[in-house]
Order: structure tokens, then sequence, then C-alpha cells
């Protein structure tokens, strides 16, 4: 049995899956790093870049690379954490996407509405169950068993070029709180983190137009968001720090969340 905790995180390879894989590694967990895919050849990128960056930090890791929209693939991604760790004791649904185009509410395809909520809601909803499953088997190890949804602001501000997008997010926050209200009895923790404007790669297009909103006063905070500082509350809910706030939703927006006049 690994005698560290072992957290698997979905969407790994950059972003805030990355920064989130970090700051966990820095705690002490060992990682189990999903994402589409895993080059070992190109060191400069994806999951392979991450591996080398959390075995730096003298941690274990392991990829599991897998499109977690195929629900066919949810137990062959589980078996390859178990084979490398034996037990999962953290799971972070953080893999999400966006739509290939934004359009207006009226003209969204059903095509786009269909591929956004297969990776951002039915596919997360289903892993979660999958690994749930199996965290209701095992004994609890070195940190209590929690499963972490990070969700977005858009779960509850609405944005009408992106509609599918606000739907896939709000819909998740709901089913971060149907595992909480299941798994408490259990002692499995589940919490919902809700990134606001934080600099990915998924945002990349959109800088210009968020630094003139962010200047103009929509963040109070003044400042673009890291994928760091949504690392650094998973990390905390990873180790326990809020045992006994089970269901908790955590805003990481620079205060975006603050009604003002």
């Amino acid at each position: 049995m690994n005698s560290r905790a072992v957290a698997f995180v979905t969407g790994a390879g950059r972003g805030i899956g990355r920064g989130i894989a970090l700051a966990l590694a820095r705690d002490g967990f060992d990682i189990v790093g999903n994402d589409i895919a895993y080059n070992p050849g190109e060191r400069a990128t994806g999951l392979a870049e991450v591996e080398d960056r959390i075995r730096e930090l003298g941690m274990g890791f392991q990829p599991a690379p897998g499109d977690i929209a195929n629900l066919d693939a949810h137990d062959r991604l589980l078996q390859t954490a178990l084979q490398r760790f034996a037990r999962v004791d953290v799971l972070v649904n953080n893999a999400g996407i966006a739509p290939e185009a934004r359009r207006d509410v009226l003209d969204t395809t059903p095509e786009s509405f269909d591929r956004v909520l297969a990776v951002n809601t039915r596919g997360t909803f289903f892993l979660t169950q999958c690994f749930a499953r199996q965290m209701l088997r095992q004994p609890h190890g070195p940190v209590s068993p929690a499963i972490v949804f990070i969700s977005s602001v858009s779960a509850v501000v609405s944005s009408p070029t992106r509609a599918e997008y606000c739907i896939s997010k709000a819909a998740l926050s709901q089913a971060a709180a149907v595992f909480a209200d299941r798994l408490a009895g259990a002692g499995i923790n589940v919490y919902e983190v809700r990134p606001g404007i934080i600099a990915t790669d998924m945002t990349a297009a959109v800088k210009t137009q968020y630094d003139a909103r962010i200047a103009a006063g929509l963040v109070p905070q003044k400042r673009w968001g890291q994928p760091e500082d949504v690392g650094r509350a998973v990390a905390a809910l990873a180790r326990g720090d809020f045992g006994y706030a089970t269901g908790l939703v955590i805003e990481l927006s620079g205060g975006m969340n603050i009604r003002h006049l």
C-alpha cells in the first residue's frame, strides 16, 4: 500500500489542472495526471512536462491519458491509478472545454452543446461515480478522502455568447452538491471551487478584452487569477483543512462575488 496520499487530477497537462497537480505535489501527494494525450517524447509541454516538475519535487507521478467524455475509459483510468499506487485519496475534477466558437445563445448549435456537456458535465459526473465507488471500497489512507469539482463563476454568471459552457458548469455545481450529500455519511468530503478569470490557454484568446474589463473594475482585486491561486485552494481542501465543511463552495474570482453599487 502506498504510504503517501494519492490525488487523481483530470486535465492536468496545462492551465488550472497543471497548477493543481503541482500544488498537491508540493504538499506531499503522489499524482495521477489525466489529459487527452501523453507524449513522453515531448517534455516541454503537457503531461510529460508536469511529470518532470513533479518528479523534481520528489513525488511520484503516473500519467493516465484518456478522454473523460468516453465513459468506457473510466474504469481503465481508475485501474491505472490503482496499479501504480493501490489507492486514490483525492479526485480533482478539473478537465473542461469551452465552445469551439462563441455564438449568441439564439445561435447555439446542438453539436456544440453536446460536445461541451459531454466533457464538462456528463463525463465528469460518471467519472466521479466510478471513483466514489472505489473510495467507498478502500480503507481510509493518509488523508480523509475528498472529491473536488472545479466549476466556474459561469455556474452563476450569465455569458450569452457561451450558453452551453454556463449550463455545463451550473449542472456541475449541482453535481457537487448531490455527491456531497450522498457521500457525507461515509466520510468522503466533496467541494466545489469556482475560478473566475484565470490566465490559461483557454482565456488567451480573449486576453485583450478581459484586460480592459479588469482595469475597468470587473475584478475588484484588479488582476487576473493564476492557476497557482486555484492550486493552493485545492491543496487546502485535499489536506483536510476544511474537514467539517463538506459541500463547501469556494469562489476564487478576485472579488467578483461582491455585490456592490
